[in-house]
């Protein structure tokens, strides 16, 4: 019997259902919108994603995979809690690898790259120094910012790599910006490092930019280490 044209295409749309699940789970994640030790349910994300819950349960089977989310004995599903010992060590790691691409980038990206860059450096400003900024537009400016300069690599492998580091680490990495935008920073030395990693880049220089995302790695880590109450181990 012939294979019908609805055959062939359920499991591409199906496919395509999966993966942009598992994309929007992983952006939450990577953006820190989801909280170290938060509790998730099938029934309350696939009624907040507007589908099913059996391709929000593939993409958490994928996440739990990368270690982005737990899948803890009774079935439930939770953001990992990040230890202190952990999260020093993914700090170790951030300063190498997010390192070598911005030491990179500062010999490829082009204009368009330092213009959209210049842009976010603006915005991220301007909004933490407002009295009552908008927390998850400054998380969302800051991952783009950190990304455009990552992806003037040109080094794909790379950007993924950093991606998996974000996954573990994202819903940790925020909580400097959460804990700090709630009252007016222009000193913010996210904002001077933000800046120097720009003119860094412009510059050509990519022991500067490196430089520049050390300060703004050990920074934020810094805060998150004295501040956050991550649990030893």
């Amino acid at each position: 019997m012939p294979v019908s044209s609805m055959d062939k295409i359920q499991p591409i749309v199906h496919q395509t259902l999966s993966t942009r699940v598992y994309q929007d789970l992983r952006e939450l994640i990577i953006s820190g919108q989801l909280q170290p030790g938060e509790r998730l349910t099938l029934a309350g994300m696939a009624a907040a994603l507007g589908t099913s819950a059996m391709p929000v349960r593939e993409a958490i089977s994928k996440l739990a995979a990368d270690d982005a989310l737990e899948i803890l004995p009774n079935k439930s599903v939770r953001v990992p809690v990040m230890t202190r010992s952990r999260f020093q060590e993914l700090v170790v790691i951030r300063l190498v690898v997010e390192g070598l691409a911005v030491e990179t980038a500062a010999a490829r990206i082009d204009g368009a790259q330092l213009s959209e860059m210049a842009g976010l450096e603006k915005a991220f400003s301007r909004e933490i120094s407002l009295d009552q900024p908008d927390v998850n537009q400054i998380i969302q400016i800051n991952k783009q910012f950190h990304f455009t300069a990552y992806a003037a690599a040109q080094m794909p492998a790379l950007c993924s790599l950093i991606e998996g580091l974000w996954l573990r680490i994202g819903p940790v990495l925020n909580l400097d910006l959460r804990n700090s935008a709630s009252r007016r920073r222009s000193d913010l030395p996210s904002v001077n490092a933000h800046r120097a990693l720009l003119n860094a880049l412009r510059a050509g220089d990519g022991a500067a930019a490196k430089a520049a995302l050390a300060m703004d790695i050990n920074s934020a880590a810094d805060v998150i280490l004295l501040g956050t109450g991550l649990k030893e181990g």
